[in-house]
């Protein structure tokens, strides 16, 4: 029986092209970018490459990306670095309920040292309402983190709005953008943010790196400490062939975003389709805000049957999905963004994830359905 993996918001299987180059690198090159040397300015070469290739597809000058282990540092880069910078200010600070752990637990981080955080509800959609941002917003606001889309229900997130009114208060807007990119067009100049995340991993990058677009002239303080590397805003020496696999997945995610994103919507409308024609439409509850949402998530519950029931029976007949966000899949607790979305219990209690990419094929999405019909029809016995 072959696997089919429907967890790609968790982490994507690399691209062979964006592969190929990592291998390039790791064999050709190993000098250290810092050293003054020919090795070195080889590897110092290949950074300033891959960062002037994804300035160029993201909207952004080249020395406005810093490059980070991921999406959570990118995430806790700038919201510490945010508050430590703007704290003469103000320590207030605005986010949503629904926002990845890495945000969530950093706020309240920043709790603990002083700061107070707002966190703004969401409706039965998982959207954040203007009006509740607006009556929010304080003397002492320094930050609002709101992000682009969900990575559980992939709700999209009115994201120029929130920046226009952020940029009428003479707010900082930051947004983790980790599940955007590759979903929807990103231009960093076009839209009114100061902070965006980025994560090589969701994009079929590799794990382990990441970027934090950070407009010119927005203050940060930096996290690590030792080295002067990414303009002193990033100590530790470059992760070269990392670095090089994200520049070549971005360009690929970017030259091709009009086709990935038909395929991704084909492929969830084809699933939902075999599956009402297997199980009824009755069979399932669809939690995804289809029309304003990211293409490559579907989150759908199976009322009666639990979420790790169904995940099981699933891996049974090898197929990869999730209950939620891959931070806390392995955990028994309720979804806290289908709390926020103040969904059914019996619905929280059956939800799962399933998100499509590289790899996938019609015929394993309708395989798929079919398998679960099978699934429903004898665990509803």
């Amino acid at each position: 029986m072959t696997s089919i993996y429907l967890d790609h918001a968790a982490s994507t299987p690399v691209h062979p092209e964006v592969a190929q180059e990592m291998l390039n690198v790791m064999t050709g090159t190993y000098g250290n970018a810092s050293s003054v040397h020919g090795f070195g300015r080889a590897a110092k070469r290949i950074v300033s490459g891959a960062r002037d290739l994804m300035a160029a597809k993201l909207g952004c000058h080249p020395n406005e990306l810093v490059f980070t282990a991921g999406g959570t540092e990118s995430d806790n880069m700038a919201l510490f670095g945010v508050a430590e910078a703007m704290k003469e200010k103000g320590r207030h600070i605005i986010t949503s309920s629904i926002e990845h752990h890495a945000v969530l637990h950093a706020c309240e981080a920043l709790e603990k040292r002083g700061y107070e955080v707002t966190y703004l509800p969401v409706d039965p959609q998982g959207r954040v309402g203007l009006d509740e941002l607006r009556a929010a917003i304080r003397p002492d606001t320094i930050l609002i983190s709101i992000m682009f889309g969900n990575n559980e229900v992939g709700t999209l997130q009115p994201i120029r709005e929130i920046g226009e009114l952020a940029q009428e208060q003479g707010i900082l807007f930051h947004t983790d953008a980790v599940q955007a990119l590759g979903g929807v067009a990103i231009n960093c100049h076009e839209l009114p943010v100061d902070l965006m995340s980025f994560s090589a991993h969701k994009i079929n990058g590799p794990q382990g790196i990441g970027a934090l677009y950070v407009r010119q002239g927005t203050r940060l303080e930096p996290l690590l400490h030792g080295g002067l590397q990414e303009r002193k805003r990033r100590a530790g020496t470059e992760n070269l062939a990392g670095i090089a696999g994200f520049g070549k997945a971005v360009e690929l995610a970017t030259d091709k975003l009009e086709e990935r994103t038909t395929s991704l919507h084909q492929l969830r409308a084809a699933f939902i389709a075999e599956l009402t024609e297997q199980a009824g439409r009755d069979a399932f509850v669809i939690n995804t805000p289809l029309e304003q949402s990211l293409p490559h998530i579907l989150n759908m519950s199976f009322p009666g049957i639990t979420s790790e029931t169904m995940l099981m029976n699933l891996d049974m007949q090898q197929i990869a999905a999730a209950s939620g966000s891959a931070c806390t899949s392995g955990s028994l607790e309720l979804s806290h963004v289908l709390q926020a979305m103040n969904l059914p219990e019996n619905v929280q209690q059956s939800a799962i994830r399933f998100s499509f990419g590289l790899g996938n094929t019609t015929e394993e999405i309708e395989q798929t359905a079919q398998k679960i019909a099978t699934i429903l029809k004898r665990l509803r016995k």
